[in-house]
């Protein structure tokens, strides 16, 4: 009696059939579709865990790669002084000595040359790679990497010399079928001197601003080194990077500092700065050719310059910067003065006239000292009052007649 209680009735008549096979077909089709989506939810957790299998055995492998790089003996560094073949060379160790040594098959032979940096095997000594080229440090500080924001329109009162530095420079970078169709060769080198404070550095940043060319700023004491032969090295590097990346422009600021002229040397130190001078001339001029690499050069005593730095050749055009005259001096104040807020009774050519003798640096004083006086009185613009107040006060704080002799002095 159990037993039958226990299962489903069967449908009595047709309709009733029909109901439970109807309910029976629904259910199966549910379950169905619920098979259906846990399939789609295997397979995509299964494409997932694959992906992530071949992402773990990629950084499997590179991890035991790393491994073995770290566990496998470092490599001595060495310099190739002679090629006997194409198999074997002669190295210097950074220990000191030499040997004969075999290069490996992976190198190729033409890459092999007297003066490269090579790694050695340290059992075998045997060449395993070429090294890339080092320069000193303090030669990479000299990349001028960020442009600099003056242009030529912020210079004035040297319309004539920017033309001239244009054309040495710049003309012959952008245009150098212009100089192969007459049949000359362009101008190696512009020199620019003249008084303190009247434009050379701005100068050249302008030119560094408006030319594309891989540019390198050195100061002549940064070339004067300690112990001997450093200086040397230095300057000889320097032309190295500039060859390499050339088109280059080489700025060097205050090039007295180690251009001057030789005498009898009576210090060690005098004699070292001559081997970085002698070093510096056959850079810019000697038996190699230094390529498409021009040298910009900028002093206020070019009279106690080397004779053989200033010759054709080496220093082709050289551009004195004078002090402005009295349309210089204008030119220069409306170049500082664009930007500030000026009264209408303020007549720059007046202010131009009454800075006899003043130099860019000067001018550029003036017009801050004159903001400087605005500002003091709550002033919103710049009178005429404000100018000749920071004429007078410039004038006073530093007059040249004060210092008939000190100007030019050199010292030790």
């Amino acid at each position: 009696m159990g037993e039958s209680a226990r299962q489903p009735q069967e449908p009595q008549n047709q309709e009733e059939l029909y109901r439970y096979l109807l309910d029976r077909v629904t259910n199966m089709e549910t379950r169905n579709l619920e098979l259906r989506e846990q399939l789609r939810q295997i397979e995509s957790d299964k494409r997932y865990i694959e992906t992530q299998k071949i992402r773990y055995e990629r950084e499997v492998r590179k991890l035991k790669s790393e491994i073995e790089q770290l566990r496998s003996p470092p490599l001595v560094i060495g310099t190739i002084t002679d090629i006997v073949d194409s198999n074997r060379v002669i190295i210097r160790s950074s220990a000191g000595p030499r040997f004969l040594v075999r290069s490996s098959l992976c190198i190729d032979p033409e890459k092999l040359k007297p003066g490269v940096r090579v790694t050695l095997n340290q059992q075998s000594l045997a060449v395993v790679d070429i090294l890339p080229e080092s320069f000193d440090s303090q030669v990479y500080g000299m990349e001028v990497v960020e442009t600099p924001e003056e242009s030529y329109a912020d210079i004035g009162g040297l319309g004539a010399q920017i033309t001239e530095i244009k054309e040495a420079v710049e003309l012959p970078m952008k245009k150098p079928e212009l100089f192969e169709k007459i049949g000359i060769d362009p101008p190696k080198g512009v020199l620019l001197h003249g008084p303190p404070g009247t434009g050379k550095t701005l100068l050249a940043r302008a030119v560094a601003h408006e030319t594309n060319a891989y540019f390198l700023r050195v100061v002549g004491s940064e070339l004067v080194q300690k112990y001997i032969g450093e200086g040397a090295r230095l300057v000889r590097e320097l032309f190295e990077l500039a060859k390499k990346n050339s088109p280059t422009i080489i700025f060097i600021d205050e090039i007295d500092a180690v251009g001057a002229s030789r005498t009898e040397a009576t210090t060690s130190g005098d004699r070292e700065v001559q081997r970085t001078l002698m070093q510096l001339l056959a850079g810019m001029d000697g038996f190699e050719r230094r390529g498409d690499v021009k040298i910009i050069g900028a002093t206020n005593r070019i009279d106690i310059l080397d004779p053989a730095l200033l010759r054709p050749g080496r220093f082709d055009r050289i551009i004195e910067i004078p002090l402005p005259d009295l349309s210089g001096r204008l030119g220069i104040l409306k170049v500082h003065s664009k930007g500030m807020n000026i009264d209408a009774d303020v007549n720059l050519s007046e202010i131009a006239g009454l800075t006899e003798g003043k130099n860019g640096a000067d001018l550029r004083a003036i017009c801050m000292e004159a903001g400087m006086f605005a500002i003091r009185k709550e002033h919103d613009t710049v009178t005429r009052n404000d100018f000749l107040n920071a004429i007078e006060k410039i004038s006073l704080d530093f007059d040249r007649n004060k210092y008939p002799g000190s100007f030019g002095a050199m010292f030790a």
